[in-house]
């Protein structure tokens, strides 16, 4: 039976969540910001016509948002999260295997689902998706993944398909690689992309129509197995249990910029907190602990100090106390006076399973109290879960003014009793 997967996309997805809960935006040029409400990353079609790209600081188009008054909203991820969710569970109604690629994306496993009519079936889904959740998808079908994105993508661009597109069909397949950019083909970044281009590889055609063996030769095996798929060669199954992260990376910019080591320390331990949370949620420890400092590279007028440090632990931790000790003193290197910091971080390397042993240091002290270390761990997180605010107090200080801005941040509508959506009918 020929296989069939289905790629499922929430449109603008960001800004669709915002507009459920406010049908007035419908229509209008909407966008959402970064952390620290510097950038955009989310934006409407009303505001791709305008021409604002991705990434782009506000700042910069703050003439375009006045004159054509786009409505700005700050990054609300717990509504974002639980949106996703909530599309997800819509999705697997429809599929005995389904992956979830990222908070808007999911590839669905239709093999024999719907060889009759995969057209009907994926309006099917798009209907059940936006009227239990408000929020609109395409969808793109073809007999691998790679051309179930490369479907979803024309299914986005062409209204003409109503939103869904299967690649099944050979000649349909050829028609649409035909026109489309390489640069468009999932797999393939603007580096390769433009490396193709030298070797007159412009289209997805052309690339579909190289010899995989030459490809893997002349770049990577990714790109080789991204041209058999291409060809209708599956060469990537679905992961329905998402793999554990292999780095796990914590930062943010400042709401202003920090000039003293303390307050720098202070954000460093919270961002190390919630590095930790993660790596113990997938139960896993780290062996490997760098962190990053910088100032503001985008302001010539001020001094620039951009530097980074790691350390290879003696024995895997996920305990919290090792990870921020072991970070504080990293930065107390790092760190110089005179400079406007604007940014750090820390990276957790070098992960692996907890239940995997390892080889002990016999002069490792820390290494023996592994099982203490691991209940007080948990203690932490039910005490954090159940008070999520009562965190940044307990491991980050109790000046928190450097903080991300959310000035526009909408409300919690789905996940906090004081913030739902309230009716009244007269």
């Amino acid at each position: 039976m020929p296989s069939l997967i289905a790629l499922v996309d929430c449109n603008n997805f960001y800004v669709s969540c915002e507009r459920v809960f406010r049908p007035d935006l419908i229509g209008r040029p909407v966008a959402v910001l970064s952390n620290n409400d510097g950038c955009i990353v989310a934006r409407s079609q009303e505001v791709k016509d305008l021409g604002i790209k991705m990434g782009v600081p506000v700042f910069q188009v703050q003439h375009l948002i006045n004159r054509h008054k786009i409505e700005l909203f700050s990054s609300n991820y717990t509504l974002y999260a639980d949106m996703s969710a909530r599309v997800m569970t819509i999705l697997e109604e429809f599929t005995p295997s389904l992956e979830v690629y990222s908070i808007d994306e999911a590839f669905l496993d239709l093999t024999g689902v719907c060889r009759n009519d995969p057209i009907a079936y994926g309006q099917r889904i798009r209907k059940a998706v936006f009227r239990s959740t408000g929020i609109p998808v395409c969808v793109g079908m073809g007999p691998t993944k790679t051309l179930a994105k490369l479907a979803n993508f024309a299914a986005k661009k062409w209204k003409k398909t109503g939103g869904v597109l299967d690649l099944s069909d050979p000649i349909r397949r050829e028609k649409l690689m035909r026109i489309v950019p390489v640069k468009e083909v999932w797999g393939i970044g603007s580096r390769i992309a433009a490396r193709l281009n030298q070797l007159g590889i412009i289209t997805a055609w052309d690339l579909a129509g190289q010899p995989a063996d030459r490809i893997r030769d002349q770049f990577n095996v990714t790109v080789a197995r991204t041209v058999m798929e291409l060809n209708g060669i599956s060469c990537l199954e679905l992961e329905e249990i998402a793999p554990d992260k292999k780095q796990i990376v914590c930062s943010r910019s400042f709401s202003r910029r920090l000039t003293e080591y303390r307050e720098l320390s202070e954000a460093m331990a919270e961002f190390c907190s919630r590095a930790a949370e993660k790596l113990r949620s997938q139960q896993s420890v780290s062996g490997h602990i760098s962190v990053f400092i910088r100032t503001n590279p985008f302001n010539p007028n001020e001094p620039q100090y951009q530097r980074a440090a790691g350390v290879t632990l003696a024995s895997a931790t996920q305990d919290t106390r090792v990870i921020v000790g072991t970070a504080n003193r990293l930065l107390r290197e790092l760190f110089r006076a005179g400079y406007r910091y604007q940014k750090c971080g820390v990276q957790l390397s070098q992960i692996q399973p907890a239940a995997i042993p390892e080889q002990m240091d016999l002069f490792d002290l820390a290494a023996f109290g592994h099982a203490e270390s691991g209940k007080l761990m948990q203690t932490v997180d039910r005490i954090n879960y159940r008070f999520p605010k009562g965190i940044a107090v307990a491991t980050a200080g109790f000046d928190q003014s450097w903080k991300a801005r959310a000035e526009r941040i909408s409300r919690h509508y789905t996940t906090n009793w004081r913030e739902l959506v309230s009716v009244r009918c007269t």
